[in-house]
């Protein structure tokens, strides 16, 4: 019977938001298990430079020169058309 009196209220242009924790980054999150010596040194290096990077952050420093110099030999290996 309320709503009858009432209506509803009227929206002014928000935009209705989902439930839980808002998303904090745009790349999506994997979950990693590796053995507690290697993750130690992987802190072990990341305390040693200069920016002292998060674990998150020590990972990608890494992976992305091997993925890189994986690409790099692909390329060479490719043969010319």
């Amino acid at each position: 019977m309320y709503d009858r009196i009432m209506g509803k209220s009227i929206s002014v242009g928000q935009k209705k938001r989902g439930r839980g924790r808002p998303a904090t980054g745009h790349d999506p999150k994997i979950a990693l298990r590796m053995p507690t010596e290697t993750r130690q040194a992987v802190e072990a290096w990341a305390a040693k430079q200069p920016d002292k990077p998060s674990l998150s952050e020590a990972i990608r420093r890494m992976v992305e020169p091997v993925l890189a110099a994986e690409a790099k030999v692909a390329k060479r290996a490719k043969p010319k058309e």
